[in-house]
């Protein structure tokens, strides 16, 4: 585990450290971020005393395709925050953890090489407002005394055992937990996808190769390799 005060970015240090050979397994955590990133380009706001960390993964001959281990990391940060959390805990496609619909922890996995990187943030002290959708965090889902620091270490546990699933047994057990502790079937959501097309359905599942699959109005599906999501 390596530890810094203030950085821009774990994510951005996770690269850099991954170009120097770091080994798998490094993780890095900052107890505050000043340049930290979202999925879709978005700024992730970082006060002191929330989970910005970062971990590294090698691929390997064999592995799985590498975008699932967006799977696998929130099947590790939802068994992490479930069981503290007053609500019910849910994982949104493709990885987000909410409480009772309020965002409490997010993922955004960036390739170099062999190299993943997996960045997650957490909630845990504080929660920004005046956002366009709703937030959370441990502290007022009534886990008072949670801490970053703690939190990571069986974070890092977690992670590691899901990681272990998703190599020796591919995706299926990893996708069969995800769906297990995902938005229910039926789940009305609007799709922002990367060209700007909106898209109205209802969840329906995950196929294979870890996409979502929604069903349309129409009766027909659409299979969204990636988008924005929104619960409606």
């Amino acid at each position: 585990m390596r530890f810094v005060e203030e950085t821009g970015s774990t994510n951005a240090d996770m690269l850099a450290l991954a170009d120097q050979g770091v080994a798998e397994g490094t993780w890095l955590r900052a107890g505050r971020q000043v340049g930290g990133r979202g999925r879709m380009g978005r700024t992730w706001e970082s006060p002191t005393g929330n989970l910005y960390c970062s971990t590294l993964v090698r691929l390997r001959a064999g592995d799985p395709p590498a975008h699932l281990l967006a799977l696998v990391a929130a099947n590790a940060v939802h068994a992490l925050v479930a069981p503290s959390c007053d609500g019910q805990a849910r994982i949104k496609w493709p990885n987000d953890v909410l409480v009772n619909g309020a965002k409490i922890a997010g993922i955004l996995l960036e390739r170099a090489g062999d190299a993943i990187v997996v960045g997650i943030g957490i909630n845990v002290v504080d929660h920004p407002a005046g956002l366009d959708r709703p937030v959370t965090s441990l502290a007022a889902q009534g886990a008072a005394d949670a801490e970053a620091g703690a939190l990571l270490e069986r974070l890092a546990q977690l992670f590691g055992h899901w990681l272990a699933v998703w190599r020796a047994q591919g995706l299926e057990p990893v996708r069969a937990h995800w769906l297990l502790n995902a938005h229910p079937k039926g789940t009305a959501m609007r799709v922002v996808q990367p060209d700007g097309e909106t898209i109205e359905g209802a969840f329906d599942t995950l196929d294979q190769q870890g996409m979502l699959i929604l069903r349309l109005a129409n009766g027909g599906t659409r299979a969204i390799h990636a988008g924005d999501i929104l619960l409606i």
